[in-house]
């Protein structure tokens, strides 16, 4: 495999004699496989190399005692490699791409190893008090997995805050330090968030109690946050904005393709990101024309006709821009290793588009686009059911916030006098 990338015998020969060359071998082979550009190899493996010969250095003899010399070797890289870069940050980009790299190879050479990265968050904040509490959502509420990784975020949240104020036992839970948590919680995050951390504190201050952990029912003591129904605006833009937006992408390039088929389909169905994420190439059905859209957020799935523009497009997408995979999953990342794209990662294409284009809207990102298309429903004077069904409402207050401002007109209304619309 080093051939494929190194013309000279004498570099392949020198990569072969050091000591850890079977593993930077089989890491060749691993991102030839997750089809890493040649670039990418190439500056990839002399960092190998060197690490090698700095493991050695230091005493190494064996592969499992390499994870012990990775930090120190990312600092000497830098060290040596960074000296003409005077900026703080652009050393620790040479010391985390160093670090990143070893630890990539590592993983590929020895079975079981993970490296150190992100500090790892536990599932169950109160495994102590309650290790069946997640066991007990999924087999008797029934809750999908998305729902199960809120509660653990929100829980966490409270567990820290609970040990902040010095509390190491749920059983000494007090109504201050239930009230103190939304005090402190709420003006950092939306009213929606705290309403959802409310809520996730109610459910497991009842299993509590009713595991005996504490002796009396505290759910009653967390107030939901006050919120005046259907306060809040919309955060859509026009139909002509958004085939604004939708023009500025140039289809021309590989990531352009797939981001052109993302937005159009966020826009003409309202569909949400992680809906989006999820779409499989068995989900269309190409000799009937229609789209399937499954396990939605109401838990229904829902097929749609394939629209003739979005069509072409998905056509175009799939035949010369998708990568060659067996996974079945339509949109992919458009760099190395070539995996599944993530919800996360659309609403930020949706939220760069929607820049570019010019266009100021609170909150941009692919939200925008799903609020554009049941504004422009609500405006084509189809009925809020309807509306709501179209884009997987799981209630129909969801719906009824597009009814209650004309959007356009306002919008006509604020730009001029309004007398011809009044």
């Amino acid at each position: 495999m080093l051939e494929k990338y190194f013309v000279r015998p004498e570099t392949v020969d020198r990569i072969r004699s050091c000591w850890i060359a079977d593993a930077i071998e089989q890491y060749v082979t691993w991102l030839s496989a997750q089809r890493y550009s040649q670039r990418t190899v190439l500056r990839r493996i002399p960092v190998t190399v060197a690490f090698g010969e700095f493991a050695k250095g230091h005493g190494a003899v064996a592969m499992r005692e390499l994870p012990d010399h990775v930090e120190s070797f990312a600092q000497a890289w830098a060290a040596g490699h960074g000296r003409a870069r005077n900026k703080a940050s652009s050393r620790k980009k040479i010391t985390d791409s160093a670090r990143n790299i070893i630890r990539q190879m590592l993983r590929q050479a020895i079975p079981g190893y993970v490296g150190r990265g992100r500090p790892h968050l536990p599932d169950n904040p109160f495994e102590r008090q309650a290790p069946r509490f997640f066991q007990y959502l999924t087999e008797e509420k029934g809750l999908r997995a998305a729902s199960i990784h809120h509660y653990q975020f929100y829980l966490r949240q409270f567990a820290a805050h609970i040990e902040r104020v010095g509390v190491r036992d749920v059983a000494h839970l007090t109504p201050l330090i239930l009230s103190g948590f939304t005090a402190d919680y709420g003006p950092r995050v939306a009213w929606s968030t705290l309403r959802n951390a409310c809520g996730t504190l109610r459910v497991f201050l009842r299993y509590l109690h009713r595991e005996g952990v504490i002796a009396k029912d505290l759910s009653s003591l967390v107030e939901f946050p006050q919120h005046f129904r259907d306060s809040g605006i919309p955060r859509s833009i026009s139909w002509e904005q958004v085939e604004q937006v939708l023009a500025g992408i140039d289809r021309r390039s590989i990531s352009g393709k797939r981001d052109f088929v993302m937005l159009a389909m966020l826009a003409t169905y309202g569909l949400r990101a992680c809906e989006v994420a999820a779409l499989k190439l068995d989900d269309i059905d190409w000799r009937n024309d229609r789209i399937k859209i499954r396990e939605r957020k109401a838990g229904n799935t829902t097929a749609y006709p394939l629209a003739t523009a979005v069509g072409a497009a998905l056509i175009d997408y799939i035949k010369n821009a998708r990568p060659t995979t067996t996974d079945r999953h339509v949109f992919f990342r458009t760099v190395a290793p070539f995996e599944p794209i993530g919800s996360a990662a659309i609403t930020c294409r949706a939220a760069f588009f929607i820049r570019k284009a010019g266009i100021k809207v609170p909150r941009p990102g692919s939200h925008t686009l799903r609020h554009s298309c049941v504004q422009r429903l609500v405006d084509a004077n189809f009925s809020l059911k309807y509306i709501g069904d179209y884009v997987g409402h799981r209630n129909p207050s969801s719906t009824q916030i597009y009814a209650k401002v004309a959007v356009e007109r306002l919008r006509t209304v604020a730009l001029g006098d309004g007398e011809e619309v009044l």
